[in-house]
C-alpha cells in the first residue's frame, strides 16, 4: 500500500506542528505531524463529528478507532473523565503523539493502543470514528464489522464519511449487514451516521 496514514511506520520525515481545537465546550492546544491522518490541521469531518454527535456515556470503555494524533480521544477524555478512552491505531507515530497530546492536556484517561492490545473482553459503551476510508473498500468493511461487533447492547457509534468517498453505500452496507443507521447530521458534505443494533439488529455482542 506504500506509504500512508494507515501505514506501521510512516516514512515521511517527522514535521510537528501545533494544531488548536476549538469547540463550544473547550479548546486544546494538539500536536500534530506528518505520516499521520490530516497531520496540518483538524479535519473538517473530526469537527462536524464531534460538534454533531452527542456527549459520551459518563463512564464506560469508549472507543476512538483510527485515533490519528488523538483529537478524538482527547475530546472523549475531557468530556467523560470517568470513562476510560481506548485511542487505537496502527500508526506508530500516530500513537505516540496522541499519548503526548493526551499527557500535555492532562488527560490520563486516554490509552493509545495498536488494534491487537485491546483486551478480547472489553465491550464498548460509544464509539467514535472518522474512518480511514483510502484503506479500500473490503479492508473498511472487514474493520468496522470487528469493532463494531464489541459495541454493548444499548450503545451506538458515530461516524463520519464525505459523501464523495462512499458515505451513502456505507449507509446501504451497514443496513445490509443487520446495523441500524441513522444520518444525524449533513454539513459541508460530510455525512454523521449513528450506528446501533436498534430492535433486534447487528450481531449479538
Amino acid at each position: 500500500m506504500g506509504d500512508h496514514y494507515f501505514s506501521a511506520v510512516p516514512s515521511a520525515p517527522s514535521q510537528p506542528v501545533s494544531v488548536e481545537l476549538r469547540l463550544p465546550d473547550m479548546q486544546l492546544s494538539l500536536r500534530a505531524d506528518r505520516g499521520v491522518f490530516s497531520g496540518s490541521r483538524v479535519d473538517p469531518g473530526t469537527m462536524a463529528l464531534l460538534k454533531e454527535s452527542p456527549p459520551p456515556p459518563k463512564g464506560g470503555d469508549l472507543l476512538d478507532l483510527g485515533c490519528g494524533y488523538g483529537p478524538i480521544a482527547c475530546v472523549l477524555g475531557r468530556r467523560s473523565p470517568a470513562a476510560k478512552v481506548w485511542a487505537v491505531d496502527v500508526n506508530r507515530r500516530a500513537l505516540e503523539l496522541t499519548s503526548a497530546n493526551a499527557a500535555a492536556n492532562g488527560l490520563a484517561n486516554v490509552v493509545p493502543v495498536r488494534p491487537d492490545d485491546v483486551p478480547p473482553g472489553v465491550v464498548f459503551s460509544g464509539i467514535w470514528s472518522n474512518p480511514p476510508v483510502r484503506v479500500g473498500k473490503q479492508a473498511l468493511h472487514d474493520l468496522l464489522s470487528t469493532w463494531l461487533a464489541r459495541l454493548g447492547p444499548a450503545a451506538g457509534a458515530w461516524l463520519v464519511m464525505n459523501r464523495h468517498l462512499g458515505a451513502d453505500s456505507l449507509t446501504s452496507w451497514l443496513e445490509g449487514q443487520g446495523w441500524d443507521v441513522r444520518r444525524e447530521a449533513s454539513k459541508s458534505g460530510y455525512r454523521v451516521l449513528r450506528v446501533g443494533r436498534g430492535s433486534g439488529n447487528g450481531p449479538e455482542p
